[in-house]
């Protein structure tokens, strides 16, 4: 795990799931829980709502040492100078998008199967999100789960850490650390809880007790 930052409770964003708590309100609870990374997704707001978005979240976040990434955006990561981006198969590929941010940016790289290893330059990336591991409904487009199996065999060929994404919860933490994730990453189980701050500290207790039984 690099020391720039902590994969462990990766927060994914949805900002339909925060309207009525409000986004920084539900970031900031789930922070309290023990969340260590943020990533602000924002799919169909113009940017400019995701740059204020972006930059109220980074004011939260910066002084706790916590780092803000953001979704496909590279132009608004620089903008309100996020620590990093995450990027998909058909985003700018990772070498460039350190490019644009620079050398000390934190670059992630989704992976949703096997045949996207051959071409991906996962060496420019600093982390991977690899999955849906379990079936999810956040996501309209996900495909088919990977499955524990399948997830451990991609992660074994990535020689970066691994975010395990898709339809994690407290309840099957512990098997996406058992399947070789250094991490998970949650939408719902903490944007749709109806305590934010609990929800993460549930997830938390449940990812580091396994880590502490895989060894």
């Amino acid at each position: 795990m690099s020391a720039r930052f902590d994969l462990s409770l990766y927060l994914v964003t949805d900002s339909e799931m925060t309207a009525r708590r409000g986004l920084v309100e539900t970031v900031a609870a789930a922070v309290e829980g023990g969340v260590t990374m943020v990533q602000l997704r924002h799919k169909n707001g113009p940017a400019r709502m995701m740059v204020e978005a972006g930059r109220a979240l980074h004011a939260l976040l910066a002084p706790r040492g916590i780092p803000l990434i953001v979704n496909d955006r590279v132009d608004v990561a620089h903008a309100i100078g996020a620590e990093g981006v995450h990027v998909g198969q058909d985003d700018l590929p990772p070498a460039t998008a350190r490019a644009i941010l620079g050398p000390r940016a934190i670059i992630g790289l989704s992976i949703t199967g096997e045949s996207q290893l051959a071409g991906c330059d996962s060496a420019g990336a600093d982390y991977v999100g690899l999955g849906p591991l379990f079936p999810t409904g956040t996501k309209a487009d996900a495909v088919r789960a990977l499955g524990e199996a399948a997830f451990a065999a991609i992660r074994r060929r990535l020689p970066c850490p691994v975010v395990a994404i898709g339809g994690i919860t407290a309840l099957n933490a512990a098997r996406a650390i058992a399947a070789g994730a250094d991490g998970i990453a949650v939408v719902s189980a903490i944007c749709a809880a109806a305590d934010p701050r609990a929800a993460a500290q549930a997830l938390r207790a449940a990812m580091d007790a396994a880590r502490e039984k895989s060894g």
